[in-house]
């Protein structure tokens, strides 16, 4: 198995080597003049080691300047005021009659002696010349910082191509993966297998979801079918009792909503993007009628009637069982909570259903309970599918429910079943 090199490695090397190469030029800068200390020291050491030397020899030799060379000492050749003051050592840059020179000072065998050496032309070839090598290492350095910036960039990249790949996963797909590019860090192949693990089993999860909702489905729908069925039958049969047909319809009611309740909740066990793709138009101005009727039997013994006001010509792209749920809903609760008077049923063209009621209505502190409810999905009361469900399954689907009420003036409920 082949070693990986961390990304925190790849980076810290690029920018080591990067500072390793600005400090190797910051000490060639210092040492530069550290150098040349030293040479002209060893140079001008030597001029007055020659000349004590040739004296030695020769009593009668005299020292002769040149245009760049001189030399004072004391006793003897008293040096300038301005070379007088001077420790021993070397000084550099020492201007002197208008030319920049180099001088040593040094004691030999009781003589102070001071090498005046003009280094003008020097300093100057000297100066266009580290002028030339900082161009160069700021050329250098600038090269340098392109090239780290690019390994760096190189380094980061497979991170980026990751979290494109993350992006591009999509819910409705499975057996998704995600993949690096060849030389990827360590800490990216442990990201990238714990993301792929975590794939897997989200893939597990659907598949068992898949399978508990589609069971679910046939073993809920199979009997509720033939309760119903079997309701249907027996009320076709004229002479089935009075009470007893009551009882049967009341069955064959259930078995309905039971199965419209089914219907929803698996609706909402559905990704809300493929459950637009697979659902039906419903022409609501059509439906409504038929839904209106279906709800009558609600107002037996009761003073209550239900007026249709305009239906705007539309349709919605929607499970036709849950429309009619949700529409439902809304009219059963208007039913059940009032006593006598009108229902008014209108329809806009935004797909909007609005069911008036005559009913008590609710204080402000009623309403804000409701929405509670609704927000936390409690209990319902009565029969239908519920506020807390209509209201699961409005957000579901993108829908919009509001509820408007006042005490003693009724209820208006509306229900937008479009986006």
């Amino acid at each position: 198995m082949t070693s990986r090199r961390s990304l925190h490695a790849q980076i810290r090397r690029l920018l080591g080597g990067y500072a390793i190469l600005l400090a190797v030029i910051i000490v060639l800068v210092i040492a530069d003049d550290f150098l040349e200390d030293r040479v002209w020291k060893s140079l001008l050491e030597r001029e007055i080691a020659a000349h004590v030397q040739r004296a030695a020899e020769d009593p009668a030799h005299a020292w002769e300047d040149t245009d760049s060379l001189q030399l004072y000492s004391v006793p003897g050749r008293e040096p300038p005021p301005g070379l007088s003051m001077l420790p021993e050592g070397v000084h550099d840059d020492f201007w002197f009659d208008g030319r920049e020179n180099v001088v040593l000072v040094q004691q030999m065998q009781g003589v102070r002696y001071f090498v005046v050496r003009d280094i003008t032309g020097i300093e100057t070839i000297e100066d266009a010349v580290l002028l030339g090598s900082l161009c160069l290492a700021l050329v250098a350095l600038v090269i340098i910082g392109v090239l780290v910036a690019r390994g760096v960039r190189k380094a980061l990249r497979p991170l980026s191509d990751l979290a494109s790949d993350i992006g591009a996963l999509s819910p409705d797909h499975t057996g998704q993966q995600v993949g690096l590019s060849e030389g990827a860090s360590s800490e990216l192949h442990v990201i990238t297998n714990a993301i792929n693990d975590y794939l897997r089993r989200q893939d597990d999860f659907v598949e068992r979801e898949r399978v508990f909702i589609d069971t679910t489905s046939h073993e809920l729908r199979t009997p509720i079918a033939i309760i119903a069925g079997a309701s249907e039958l027996a009320l076709g049969h004229e002479d089935l009792p009075a009470p007893a047909r009551q009882q049967v319809q009341r069955i064959h009611r259930t078995a309905r909503d039971v199965e419209r309740l089914v219907a929803l909740l698996l609706t909402l066990a559905k990704d809300p993007a493929r459950l637009s793709r697979s659902s039906e138009v419903v022409p609501l101005h059509e439906l409504l009628p038929d839904i209106i009727d279906d709800h009558r039997h609600l107002m037996v013994d009761k003073d209550l009637s239900i007026v249709i006001d305009d239906l705007a010509p539309c349709s919605v792209s929607a499970p036709l069982h849950i429309v009619q749920a949700a529409v439902g809903n809304l009219l059963r609760n208007a039913i059940e909570n009032s006593d006598s008077g009108e229902i008014h049923v209108g329809l806009d063209g935004d797909a909007t259903v609005t069911v008036q009621d005559p009913g008590h209505g609710m204080t402000p502190e009623d309403i804000s309970r409701l929405y509670a409810q609704m927000a936390r999905g409690g209990g319902r009361e009565g029969g239908g599918i519920g506020l807390d469900l209509l209201a699961r399954l409005c957000e579901h689907l993108g829908w919009t429910l509001s509820i408007q009420s006042a005490p003693g003036r009724g209820t208006i409920s509306r229900l937008r079943l479009s986006r």
